[in-house]
């Protein structure tokens, strides 16, 4: 019995003969290959085993391959599995059948080696995508699972205003991917039909004539061409989805009841990720520049989740400052001085720190609310748009839970920066 190999088939076939070809051939092919002779004990053995892929003989004894096949896709742990029927019989009735219930292709035996092992490889290739897709969706629903978590932990403390808006950049980073994935997928099952139907000319040992034909009718030399490019291309959309997934897990990490070493860029980097649909060009303004200045740090002890939350709201309140100074402007006077925020970092060896400065160039604070910023409450901005809770907690995060400093510079007319004085290493508070 062969387990826990890649790219394992199941041969399910009552002629002897028959299956141990078959196998013989796919093992010579680099390909695993496990035996069973009838529907009961293929449906008994799928699951110890855990194919890759089914070749599923028709006619059988007892259970036949239809009975097999549609038990195999009531079953929620095996109805993923690809089954391709074999028969003798080319009964088109038979085929719409097989694929009704769930198959993914038909062999017409007597078998074409060539033929079996393309049409094999096809489908793993299309199986092993889609089981790809699945696990990064499943690992994006557990972090928005763990993001929900940790939103209800800023509203309880913190009545976030911002909330629907960080969603909403999520689902819109998320969406691009996703749409560009699902378009190529249309192509992709499109090109995967086209193949079967011309390989199926060659197995009915159609005419030259006829495959010249078909083969100029599907454009088969783009198609060629074209195939492993969607394919990547659906690969690449999948990898961009698992780098939100992971950046979401930076941002959304709960913090445990002690402090912990972590790579303060890593915060900065998830939380402009977040907030990166309000930092894109409108029709209004061009975009909102993001310059790093990134010193070479070492991790630090401190709550992760608490200093994401940080960074959050200042860089939230900086955009809000840039917006704000736009009003009245025309795009090209905001495009001759262009929005930005600059994000430094620096280690301060000496004493032990590293420094964060987030520095915008809009309005500034006047003088005489600079003292007042981080009083509990206190708002500048229009009801509804604001608590007054954001910078009161980022002050009690930083002095309070990590023993560190922030204040504020501001020039009235030439932006604001906040300063963050953080430990390197510090006992937990």
């Amino acid at each position: 019995m062969v387990t826990d190999k890649q790219n394992l088939i199941l041969i399910v076939d009552d002629n002897p003969n028959n299956a141990n070809l078959l196998f013989d051939f796919l093992q010579a092919s680099g390909l695993q290959a496990a035996m069973a002779e009838s529907g009961e004990i293929a449906l008994a053995q799928v699951s110890e085993i855990s194919p890759d892929l089914i070749l599923l003989d028709v006619m059988m004894p007892g259970i036949d391959g239809f009975e097999t096949c549609r038990s195999l896709k009531a079953n929620k742990a095996t109805q993923d599995i690809p089954v391709i029927f074999m028969t003798a019989a080319s009964d088109v009735v038979d085929k719409v059948k097989g694929l009704a219930l769930g198959a993914v292709d038909y062999i017409t035996k007597p078998f074409q080696p060539a033929d079996v092992l393309a049409r094999i490889n096809l489908h793993l290739k299309l199986s092993h995508l889609n089981q790809k897709l699945e696990q990064r969706a499943a690992e994006l629903t557990a972090t928005v699972e763990q993001l929900k978590q940790s939103q209800q932990r800023l509203v309880q403390s913190e009545k976030m205003s911002t909330l629907g808006e960080l969603v909403a950049g999520i689902a819109h980073e998320i969406n691009n991917p996703t749409g560009f994935v699902q378009g190529n997928l249309t192509y992709a099952q499109k090109y995967m039909q086209d193949l079967i139907d011309h390989i199926h000319l060659y197995k009915n040992q159609a005419s030259a004539t006829e495959i010249a034909k078909h083969a100029a009718k599907i454009d088969l030399e783009y198609l060629i061409k074209d195939f492993p490019h969607i394919l990547n291309s659906m690969h690449e959309g999948v990898e961009r989805i698992y780098d939100i997934s992971m950046s979401l897990r930076t941002f959304a990490r709960a913090d445990s009841a002690v402090k912990i070493s972590c790579n303060i860029h890593d915060g900065i980097d998830s939380t402009i990720l977040i907030l990166k649909h309000r930092l894109k060009a409108s029709n209004l303004r061009p975009a909102i520049e993001i310059i790093r200045d990134y010193d070479n740090l070492p991790e630090i002890e401190c709550f992760p989740g608490q200093l994401n939350q940080v960074f959050m709201n200042i860089v939230a309140n900086a955009i809000d400052a840039l917006e704000e100074s736009n009003l009245g402007r025309s795009y090209q006077e905001i495009a001759n001085k262009p929005n930005y925020i600059k994000i430094k970092t620096q280690l301060i060896p000496n004493e032990n720190n590293i420094l964060i400065s987030i520095q915008d160039n809009g309005l500034g604070i006047p003088n005489e609310i600079k003292s007042q910023i981080f009083d509990h409450l206190f708002t500048t901005k229009p009801v509804g748009k604001g608590t007054g809770l954001g910078l009161a907690i980022t002050q009690k995060i930083i002095v309070d839970k990590h023993g560190g400093d922030i204040t504020v510079n501001s020039v009235l007319g030439e932006g604001a920066e906040f300063v963050i004085i953080l430990p390197i290493n510090s006992r937990n508070k």
